[in-house]
């Protein structure tokens, strides 16, 4: 496609089910961006009204929106589902990998005799394949991929640039796994014998089920004795850190910078939110939600959301904050009621209560302790 003449309306939207045009079919586009981001020249997509004015400004040529708005100066190409009808059209400007056509290996590669490959796997430039290996069919290992001795990896599966397989991992069909991550790992399991931490047993290995995908820069360590494993469904944002033993569930979400250490188990659609830290040996069950920087120390039961460190329930949690915001007021509260019983026991006895030490509070103020000394009034 010529990116300088661009594609008309009518090129874009053509084969495009169900979606009506608006406006000059013949007027041309550069790019397809999303509004923020849109320019002169692009078709964008909207799907609020409200942000009609905003899309005016930006010059695009063509719009995609659920409705014909007429206070929108652009083409418009209405359709039910836009976000599918906008990703079509972004895939004629910028074309996706549709998949491997044929069986291809590399020159470069360095591939054990025993290991097998099945048909439509390709493999590119310096990936390394080691003994005993089973790849399956229609897989795409790209750059500088390795894959040690008697792994495993089913059908359909893309390993991206330099992700490295330790040895006995094993991959079902329809796995993803992005640049730079790790599988398989030694675990971070010592034992102190004579003052010295000794490495535990590293005798396990990972296991992924199927139509998971990985992130970019993850890392999976591997069982002491048996599996760490990654449940059907899951995906897992970049930067994720699961230790040895970790048992994840199925259709789990797991997002940026999780860390979650040893012997660790997860059930069915949980989501574990950015940051979250789980201690070990820590049960999360069925659709647990659990908030971004949660500090998990003991086993959450599923259906409920959980945010704070330590996590807690979240309506406690919320709870807890408002008091929290309170102690301010609070304390202004109490410095007025000691005043007040200053003044009711100086009237009772007749003399001035001596005032006690003052103790320096965080801010710099001093502080009276709550409790004032009471002296009955002589008969």
């Amino acid at each position: 496609m010529n990116r300088i003449n661009g594609l008309t309306v009518a090129e874009l939207v053509a084969g495009i089910e169900g979606v009506i045009v608006l406006g000059d079919a013949t007027a041309r586009c550069r790019d397809a961006l999303p509004l923020r981001d849109a320019t002169t020249g692009c078709v964008t997509m909207i799907d609020d009204i409200a942000r009609g004015e905003e899309l005016n400004r930006t010059g695009a040529v063509a719009v995609v929106t659920p409705r014909r708005q007429p206070k929108i100066h652009c083409t418009q190409i209405v359709c039910a589902d836009i976000h599918a009808a906008f990703s079509a059209i972004v895939k004629q400007f910028r074309p996706v990998s549709t998949g491997i056509q044929c069986s291809s290996i590399d020159a470069s590669a360095q591939i054990d005799p025993t290991a097998s490959i099945g048909v439509g796997t390709r493999v590119d430039a310096g990936v390394v394949i080691g003994a005993n290996v089973t790849i399956g069919q229609n897989c795409h290992l790209m750059p500088g991929v390795v894959v040690m001795e008697h792994s495993q990896i089913g059908n359909d599966c893309t390993l991206y640039p330099r992700v490295v397989l330790y040895e006995q991992c094993t991959l079902e069909n329809n796995v993803n796994v992005h640049a730079g991550s790790v599988l398989g790992a030694h675990g971070f399991g010592y034992k102190q014998n004579q003052g010295q931490h000794v490495l535990s047993a590293q005798l396990g290995f990972v296991h992924i089920e199927s139509n998971v995908d990985i992130g970019a820069n993850v890392t999976i360590d591997r069982g002491t004795y048996g599996a760490t494993r990654i449940g059907e469904g899951t995906k897992i944002d970049n930067l994720v850190q699961i230790a040895h033993n970790c048992h994840v569930g199925r259709h789990n979400l797991i997002c940026s910078q999780v860390g979650m250490a040893g012997s660790c188990r997860t059930g069915d659609y949980v989501i574990l939110a950015g940051q979250v830290g789980i201690a070990d040996h820590i049960n999360i069950e069925d659709q647990a939600i659990v908030g971004g920087q949660a500090g998990v120390m003991e086993n959450l039961p599923g259906h409920q959301k959980y945010v704070g460190s330590p996590a807690t329930v979240h309506r406690d949690q919320m709870q807890m904050l408002v008091i929290q915001r309170r102690l301010p007021e609070m304390r202004r509260e109490i410095r007025s009621l000691r005043k007040e019983l200053n003044q009711v026991v100086e009237n009772l006895s007749g003399h001035s209560v001596s005032e006690p030490e003052a103790v320096a509070s965080d801010d710099g103020e001093l502080d009276r302790p709550a409790c004032l000394p009471f002296k009955r009034p002589a008969a």
